[in-house]
């Protein structure tokens, strides 16, 4: 079984744009979404959004097509402070090609340790749980 799970490469453009989007000072919320270059076997940026809510955020994703999201969301938590976590969503849509999964599966661990985002990491099944209701209530076990 192991053996036939492909493990994808981080392209070398997306770990620096990853490592400086970690570093950011905006205080909006904002996604950069990758995917899979099947061909290449390597993760590639799709999409870069600033001020994107999280159900705007949904609406960008592919109904039928896994993709990799690293998310900065204002949190405001209930005492009045803020932070802004930074989150990794891996969007797995039921339907997808089950080698399509696969190869995005083998792929997420290497991407959340390139990205250096161990801490807060999340799985959708479908896209449209992707709420400000449901990210808060995932958020909220961190802090």
């Amino acid at each position: 079984m192991s053996e036939s799970l492909v493990v994808c490469d981080v392209a070398e453009d997306l770990v620096e744009k990853l490592r400086k989007f970690r570093f950011r000072k905006e205080t909006n919320n904002a996604a950069i979404i990758m995917k899979i270059d099947k061909d290449k076997r390597l993760v590639v940026l799709d999409e870069e959004l600033e001020g994107i809510s999280p159900d705007e955020l949904k609406d960008e994703l592919p109904e039928r097509q896994p993709r990799f999201i690293v998310y900065s969301y204002k949190y405001q938590h209930d005492d009045g402070r803020v932070s802004y976590p930074l989150c990794f969503i891996f969007s797995s849509p039921v339907g997808c090609k089950p080698e399509q999964q696969m190869m995005y599966a083998g792929s997420k661990n290497k991407l959340v340790q390139t990205a250096e985002l161990t801490k807060v990491v999340f799985e959708i099944r479908n896209t449209e749980d992707l709420t400000e209701e449901w990210l808060r209530e995932k958020l909220g076990f961190f802090h």
